[in-house]
């Protein structure tokens, strides 16, 4: 089984050239059902990331280009009454997928964007006081440009916290850059993957199994104990007016076992929890007015927390 996603991971990072980091913090939040905030510049394969690992899993997928007139009614579906048998009839939204990409979502209001959470958290939807369960699958991505902020909304913490990872999409290296422009001379576009003869390498089913193997990896009471220490540092720090939330540990700790796994490691080590950090935090803490002024960044921060929390040996 484990062989099966590292050959996704390598498949990924084949295809969209220079983002190997962010394609394995995507498979990470995957095994860990942790949704996900892609954040970047345009242009730099977000949602080609996206689209091609639900290709590649065989999941069904949909995308939202959320805007501010998108309603929460074109989300979630509404009931449209039929009037050759006089009865209202439920016409589900295209949040009722298996992979969810919503583009831009801070480009749409508050009021839209909540009508994800109850979704996000407890994988189903409530229309017309009907519960409609949605794929044991579900999985949320969120993309946003973090230069453009004019007719923007901010996400509100409760919504961040239900992301698992924010992960921000770097311009890749020059020598990667230099192969895409050499992949684009050969006839390689973007928009269309049917070109590639893309094979799915998993299953959805595979993928639920894996998410049960993930939890059966072995996490020794010390590093349980230091991931502790590290979200309790993070609610006393000077700095912050926001430490890192109960949820926030519980995605920590599946987050570390799923990096263990895809290492091909039966435990997990401090060094997982290190690794995973950084895109777990950076989204939830907030830091206090005065630091800001003081031109002090979450990422040092959270940096800060990891150099003083003793590591178990």
């Amino acid at each position: 089984m484990k062989e099966l996603f590292t050959t996704l991971q390598q498949r990924l990072s084949e295809i969209v050239i220079g983002q190997a980091a962010i394609a394995n913090g995507l498979l990470v939040a995957l095994l860990a059902e942790g949704h996900v905030i892609l954040e970047g510049v345009p242009g730099t394969a977000k949602t080609l990331l996206v689209k091609l690992l639900a290709r590649l899993i065989q999941a069904e997928f949909r995308r939202i280009q959320l805007t501010p007139d998108v309603l929460p009614a074109d989300i979630l579906g509404t009931s449209i009454f039929d009037f050759n048998s006089r009865t209202f009839r439920l016409r589900k939204g295209p949040i009722f997928t298996q992979v969810l990409l919503a583009d831009e979502i801070n480009r749409t209001p508050p009021k839209t964007q909540a009508a994800l959470l109850e979704a996000m958290e407890e994988r189903q939807v409530t229309l017309d006081g009907t519960t409609l369960p949605l794929s044991g699958l579900f999985w949320a991505i969120a993309t946003q440009n973090p230069l453009e902020f004019e007719g923007t909304y901010p996400l509100p913490e409760a919504q961040l916290d239900r992301f698992l990872f924010k992960l921000v999409v770097p311009y890749p290296a020059a020598t990667a850059e230099r192969q895409m422009l050499d992949n684009a001379l050969e006839g390689f576009e973007a928009r269309d993957l049917d070109q590639l003869n893309l094979a799915p390498l998993v299953t959805v089913d595979q993928v639920l199994a894996a998410r049960q193997q993930v939890r059966q990896t072995h996490v020794e009471p010390p590093v349980l104990d230091y991931l502790l220490a590290l979200v309790q540092a993070s609610r006393q720090h000077p700095e912050l007016l926001l430490g890192a939330s109960p949820r926030s540990a519980i995605g920590w700790l599946r987050a570390t076992q799923a990096q263990a796994w895809l290492e091909g490691r039966e435990y997990v080590t401090p060094e997982d929890v290190k690794a995973i950090a950084v895109p777990l935090l950076q989204h939830r803490l907030i830091l206090k007015p005065e630091a800001q002024l003081d031109g002090t960044t979450v990422e040092q921060v959270i940096h800060g927390i990891l150099a003083k929390v003793p590591v178990p040996r």
